[in-house]
């Protein structure tokens, strides 16, 4: 049985600030046909603004949510390390991954490959 007792608080805002990051990516198409059909709008005004803002969008929601992601996954490795120091870590077990074995190499083999 292992426990975890501590987590570095950088080391987890980064892996959670790219993969919120990552995730904001996903949008982005979402938000590029929103700003093409709103492109089509009646009004004129509206639809430079929806084009603009759906554009922004686009580029500032992964960088926003990467930034939060950040953040938060900081406040939370922090909130854990405080409170696995006053009742424990996650306790959990590891299993070692089988190998293969190797197979040995015959002596008339050997012989050779140290000759060759």
């Amino acid at each position: 049985m292992q426990e975890l007792k501590r987590l570095d608080v950088l080391s987890v805002g980064k892996i959670a600030g790219v993969t919120y990051g990552l995730l904001a990516v996903l949008f982005i198409p979402l938000f590029l046909i929103m700003a093409i059909a709103g492109v089509f709008s009646q009004d004129k005004e509206a639809a430079a603004i929806s084009g603009v803002v759906g554009v922004i969008f686009a580029i500032a929601m992964p960088i926003v949510y990467g930034l939060m992601g950040f953040a938060f996954g900081c406040i939370s490795a922090f909130i854990y390390n405080l409170v696995a120091g006053r009742i424990g870590g996650l306790k959990f077990e590891l299993r070692p991954l089988s190998v293969p074995p190797v197979l040995p190499v015959p002596s008339s083999q050997n012989a050779s490959l140290q000759n060759g």
